[in-house]
C-alpha cells in the first residue's frame, strides 16, 4: 500500500507530517506539479514563491493539495495532529489557542479571535488602552488595529492632498506603517485606486440621499474651464438651505467636456447631471458667466426643467464676472500717473539693493514696513487698486527714496499724486462690492440691489467730473453696465425684501433715485411681479404639505456683513413708506408691514429670539397633544429668508 500523499517543502526529503514535530505553515516553495509518487515534476528554473496548503491527514491520496487563501492564515499556522474527533486543527502564531481547521466549520472563529488576541506584541505601553473591568478596576486592553478604517483614512488622505497612487508603494512610507503597527499589510497602488473608488461611490449615494432630503428648491451654479492641454472641463455646484435654515453647498460634478461647447451640448451635459442626482424637477435657478453659449444653453434647459414662474427668474448672471468686466473696460487707458506708480513698484522690487534702500526710506519717515509694496497684475484689476493704496501708504518713503537716489526718476509730482488718490477712491467702491459678492460663508443675494445701485450712482456721478481721465473712465465703465444692468434683476431686488434691515421701503427709495417721474409705474410692476411669485410658492407649499413640519434649534454662528460703516445708505435710514397699509393682509403683506430693523443693527440676535419664539410655539403645541401645521409652520419660516 502506498504512503500518504503530503506537501513537500523543496529541496527536503519528503516527510510524514505525523513524524514530523515542525508546526510552522507548510509550505511550497515551487510552482511545480507532484507525480502520484509525491516526487517533484522537472520545471523551468521559477521564482519561488511561498504558498499555503492544507496537509493531508487522512491518509487519503489526493490529486490536487488544496491551497489556503484566506488571510486568516497569515496569523493561524496547521498543526500535525488531530483533535479527539479526528478533525484537523489550526492554532493562532500568537498566543496558541486552537481552533478546527475543517472546511465545514468556516473562519469565523479565527476572525473574531484575531481582533481581541491577547498575544499580540506593541511596541510600547502607549499603545495600550485603558478599560474599567468588571470588578472595577483598571485594567490595560490592547489596541485594536482595524485595517478596513486604515484604508479608508489612507484613501481620504490621498484624495484629499492630491497625493499620487503610488505612495502606498513607497519603501519609507511602507517602513513606518510597519513601525506602526507590524501586523499592517501592504497594499498596492491598483488596491488604493479600487478604495478611492468605492469611497466615491458611497459619498455620492450619501449626498443623493441628501439632496432627496432638501425642503426646498436647489440654486446651481455652473462654470467650464480649459486646461493646458486643452480640455474642456465643466463644474456643476447645488446651494440650497437644509431643514435648519443653514446654507449649504455641494459640488456635483467635474466632469471632462468633450467639444463642440455650444450652448445645446451644455444644456443636453447639465440636464444629464440633473437627471442623475434627481433633482432636474427642483431647480430655482442657475447662475452663469457671461459666455455667449450660456444664453442658447439657458433656453434649452428651461424646456426641460420644471421651473417657477415659466423660467423668468432661472438665469441669474454672475455679478463677480459682470463687475471685472465693467472695471476692466475702465482700465484699458491707464492714466500716465497710474504708469508711474507701478514703474516706481518695479524699481523698488528690481533688487535685493533697490529693497534694502527702499526699507531704510521707510523706517526714516516712521512708517510700517508689514505692509509692504502690491505688484499689480493685468489680467486682475483689483491688482491695479491694491497697488495704488499702497503706493498711497508708502507716499512719503518714494519722496524721500527721489532725494536719496539719483536713479529713481519715476517718483509722481504733487498734482499726479492728487490724480492717484482720486483714482483709487474711485476704484475702492469697486473693490469693496467685490469682496461682497465674492463671500461664501453667509448669502450674498440680499447684496446685489444696494451695492448694483452705489455702482450706478456713483458712475452717473463721475460722468459729470472734471477730472477729464476719470470723466473718459467712467463713461466707458457705464456702458458696460447698461449692456448688463441696464434692467435690475427682479430677483434679487426680491431677496433685499426678505432682509429685516430693508423690506420693501429699500426698493421705493431705490427707484426713486434712479426713474424720477416713472418711479410710481416701475414699483407697480415690480410688486405685482413679487406677489405673483410670492402665490405660486404659496399654492406648491400647499399642495406638497402632507406631514408636520418640526423645527430645530440652531445655534450656529450668523455672520454679518459690516454695513454700518456704508455712507452712502445713511439717506435710506429716514426714508420711511406706509406701502402696505391695507385690510385683508397676506402674509407676505403682514412681514412687509412689520416695522423693519434698524440697519446698523446686527441680525443674529435678533432672528435667534424670533426662532426661539417659534420654537417654543411648537413645543407648546405638543405638549397640549395637538399637531402644528406644517403649512403654516413652513410659510412662516419662509418670511423671514
Amino acid at each position: 500500500m502506498d504512503s500518504p500523499k503530503t506537501p513537500i517543502e523543496s529541496p527536503s526529503p519528503i516527510e510524514s507530517p505525523m513524524e514530523s514535530t515542525h508546526q510552522d505553515p507548510i509550505t511550497l516553495e515551487s510552482d511545480g506539479e507532484v507525480n502520484s509518487d509525491g516526487m517533484e515534476l522537472p520545471t523551468k528554473p521559477k521564482e519561488s514563491k511561498a504558498i499555503k496548503i492544507k496537509p493531508n491527514l487522512s491518509g487519503n491520496p489526493l490529486k490536487r493539495q488544496r491551497k489556503l487563501t484566506s488571510s486568516i492564515w497569515d496569523e493561524f499556522e496547521m498543526i500535525d495532529e488531530l483533535d479527539a474527533s479526528g478533525r484537523m486543527q489550526c492554532r493562532c502564531k500568537k498566543c496558541g489557542v486552537k481552533y478546527i481547521a475543517e472546511s465545514s466549520h468556516g473562519t469565523g472563529n479565527m476572525l473574531r479571535h484575531i481582533k481581541g488576541c491577547k498575544g499580540k506584541i506593541y511596541r510600547d505601553v502607549g499603545q495600550l488602552l485603558l478599560r474599567s473591568n468588571a470588578s472595577g478596576s483598571i485594567e490595560a486592553k490592547p489596541y485594536a488595529f482595524k485595517i478596513d478604517e486604515f484604508r479608508e483614512l489612507l484613501s481620504l488622505a490621498i484624495a484629499r492632498h492630491n497625493l499620487p497612487l503610488q505612495l502606498v508603494e513607497y519603501e519609507g512610507i511602507r517602513n513606518c506603517f510597519a513601525y506602526l503597527n507590524p501586523d499592517v499589510k501592504f497594499i498596492s497602488r491598483h488596491t488604493i485606486k479600487n478604495d478611492i473608488s468605492k469611497m466615491y461611490a458611497k459619498e455620492k449615494s450619501k449626498l443623493n440621499d441628501l439632496l432627496q432630503r432638501v425642503p426646498g428648491r436647489i440654486a446651481l451654479i455652473s462654470d467650464c474651464w480649459t486646461s493646458v492641454t486643452t480640455d474642456g472641463y465643466m463644474s456643476l455646484t447645488a446651494h440650497y438651505v437644509d431643514k435648519n435654515w443653514k446654507l449649504q453647498k455641494r459640488i456635483l460634478a467635474f466632469t471632462f467636456l468633450p467639444p463642440p461647447h455650444t450652448g445645446a451640448a451644455l444644456a443636453e451635459k447639465v440636464i444629464t447631471l440633473l437627471k442623475q442626482w434627481g433633482i432636474d424637477k427642483r431647480v430655482a435657478s442657475i447662475t452663469l458667466d457671461n459666455a455667449s453659449a450660456n444664453d442658447s444653453m439657458v433656453e434649452g434647459l428651461k424646456y426641460d426643467l420644471d421651473l417657477v414662474c415659466n423660467g423668468d427668474y432661472f438665469h441669474v448672471r454672475c455679478c463677480a464676472h459682470i463687475l471685472n468686466l465693467i472695471v476692466q473696460e475702465g482700465l484699458k487707458e491707464i492714466d500716465g500717473a497710474v504708469l508711474k506708480v507701478r514703474e516706481c513698484v518695479k524699481y523698488c522690487k528690481g533688487s535685493q539693493g533697490r529693497k534694502q534702500k527702499f526699507l531704510h526710506c521707510v523706517q526714516h519717515v516712521s512708517l510700517d514696513s508689514k505692509r509692504g509694496l502690491r505688484q499689480d497684475v493685468p489680467t486682475c484689476w483689483n491688482s491695479t487698486y491694491l497697488m495704488l493704496d499702497s503706493a498711497l501708504f508708502y507716499k512719503k518713503a518714494f519722496l524721500h527714496l527721489q532725494k536719496t537716489d539719483a536713479n529713481f526718476v519715476h517718483c509722481p509730482n504733487s498734482e499726479e499724486w492728487s490724480k492717484i488718490e482720486k483714482i483709487c477712491k474711485f476704484l475702492q467702491v469697486f473693490h469693496e462690492v467685490t469682496l461682497d459678492f465674492s463671500g461664501s460663508k453667509y448669502p450674498t443675494s440680499n447684496l446685489y440691489f444696494p451695492n448694483v445701485l452705489k455702482i450706478r450712482l456713483l458712475l452717473k456721478e463721475q460722468l459729470e467730473s472734471n477730472d477729464r481721465f476719470l470723466k473718459s473712465m467712467a463713461g466707458k465703465m457705464f456702458e458696460k453696465f447698461e449692456k448688463y444692468w441696464s434692467e435690475f434683476s427682479t430677483i434679487m431686488a426680491m431677496a433685499i425684501i426678505f432682509d429685516p434691515h430693508y423690506k420693501f421701503q429699500v426698493v421705493d427709495w431705490a427707484f426713486k433715485k434712479l426713474y424720477d417721474k416713472s418711479a410710481d409705474v416701475e414699483l407697480e410692476s415690480f410688486k405685482d411681479k413679487l406677489f405673483a411669485l410670492f402665490d405660486e410658492y404659496n399654492s406648491s407649499t400647499l399642495a406638497s404639505s402632507t406631514a408636520p413640519v418640526r423645527l430645530q434649534r440652531s445655534k450656529a454662528p450668523v455672520i454679518n456683513v459690516d454695513q454700518a460703516s456704508d455712507t452712502f445708505m445713511e439717506d435710506f435710514d429716514h426714508f420711511d413708506s406706509d406701502e402696505f397699509a391695507a385690510s385683508g393682509k397676506s402674509q407676505l403683506q403682514q412681514f412687509l408691514e412689520e416695522p423693519r430693523l434698524p440697519r446698523t443693527s446686527s441680525i443674529s440676535s435678533d432672528m435667534e429670539e424670533l426662532c426661539e419664539q417659534v420654537a417654543g410655539m411648537v413645543m407648546n403645541e405638543e405638549e397640549d397633544g395637538g399637531e402644528v401645521d406644517g403649512s403654516d409652520t413652513r410659510m412662516a419660516s419662509g418670511t423671514i429668508v
